[in-house]
């Protein structure tokens, strides 16, 4: 089965919406659409979920990690396991330095986008953003290099 695949059954199962398994489990209600079509919608390719991903589905249906892990087939491969540009000390370093400046430029900001409806986001969901935006960066750091040196990453 693929991720997916476990959400969509565990939804049906449940009469749980998107939006209310969004909630639940912190993963994006259009993620969790794409998972469960299994289909990157300009690739055309499988979705590849992140170990952190899978651990927020797991969160979010009370299963252990280890279970649902297990569920899954073993020719789904997660972004962790894959072939990819890695990333170097300074990439590492570009990240934190990017992902310092943008946390800081959100709580610096009265009434900003670090606030809904006038009240600033509780430290939990910050640090939740600080974590998910942190994927994030990585994940375009790699992106651009594969992107921009195709030769040195090809399979």
């Amino acid at each position: 089965m693929t991720l997916g695949d476990v959400i969509k059954d565990y939804r049906k199962s449940h009469n749980m919406s998107m939006d209310l398994f969004a909630e639940k489990s912190g993963i994006s209600k259009a993620y969790i659409s794409l998972l469960e079509k299994n289909r990157h919608p300009k690739t055309g390719k499988p979705i590849a979920p992140s170990i952190q991903s899978i651990k927020q589905a797991a969160e979010g249906m009370e299963m252990d990690f280890n279970v649902l892990f297990g569920m899954l087939d073993g020719n789904e491969p997660s972004i962790d396991e894959k072939k990819e540009a890695p990333l170097t000390p300074k990439d590492e370093r570009d990240i934190a330095k990017d992902l310092d400046s943008i946390m800081n430029k959100l709580k610096s900001g009265s009434d900003g986008p670090a606030s809904y409806d006038g009240e600033e986001l509780s430290p939990e969901a910050m640090e939740l953003f600080r974590e998910e935006l942190n994927i994030a960066l990585k994940r375009l750091k790699i992106i651009n290099k594969e992107k921009y040196t195709p030769k040195k990453y090809k399979e």
